[in-house]
């Protein structure tokens, strides 16, 4: 083997632009299938309002290899960011996309000044990601799911501990899918 053959592929992450669209929800649709429709992580994002300033691509060698999207949610009368999809190219599941995908995103929604990200997912993947599992019953969903699935990040101390309500579409919703011309 040469080191050339050992080189591991340097991972860009940047915001998602508009241009990346097509190749981002073909992505998607590699990595979950058409049955993702089906998910109460589908039924939040049809009424949530997108976070295109926090939601990011990995790219490697000039290809899309991974996405995290940010949506912005009401849970109790608090402003929240949902965080989902995230989506890696399997080969690049290996480098860790996925985790550095989860890290930005977590810090720019705490830059924009969020106390939590809640997420619907495998508790074991996003425990390393300091995620945690909600209280049975604090926070509700749009639809049955499981609830050790409902896990949270606290992006300040004991933000997570004052997390509970139905998750529902934020007031500023329809503002910030007006966009910032017409908001």
């Amino acid at each position: 083997m040469t080191a050339t053959s050992l080189r591991q592929p340097e991972l860009l992450i940047n915001p998602e632009r508009p241009q990346d669209a097509a190749a981002v929800d073909a992505l998607i649709d590699r990595a979950f299938g058409p049955g993702r429709f089906t998910k109460v992580s589908e039924r939040v994002r049809e009424f949530a309002a997108p976070r295109h300033d926090l939601s990011f691509c990995a790219w490697e060698d000039g290809k899309l290899v991974g996405v995290v999207r940010q949506w912005l949610v009401d849970v109790g009368g608090r402003p929240v960011i949902f965080l989902g999809p995230l989506a890696v190219d399997e080969a690049a599941r290996l480098h860790g996309a996925g985790g550095a995908l989860v890290e930005r995103a977590a810090q720019a929604a705490a830059d924009a000044g969020f106390d939590t990200v809640l997420l619907v997912g495998d508790e074991p993947y996003f425990r390393r990601l300091d995620f945690a599992v909600v209280p049975h019953g604090r926070v509700t969903l749009p639809g049955p799911v499981d609830p050790r699935r409902i896990l949270v990040r606290a992006l300040r101390p004991d933000a997570a501990a004052e997390l509970a309500g139905p998750v529902r579409a934020h007031p500023l919703a329809r503002k910030l899918e007006a966009g910032p011309a017409q908001a």
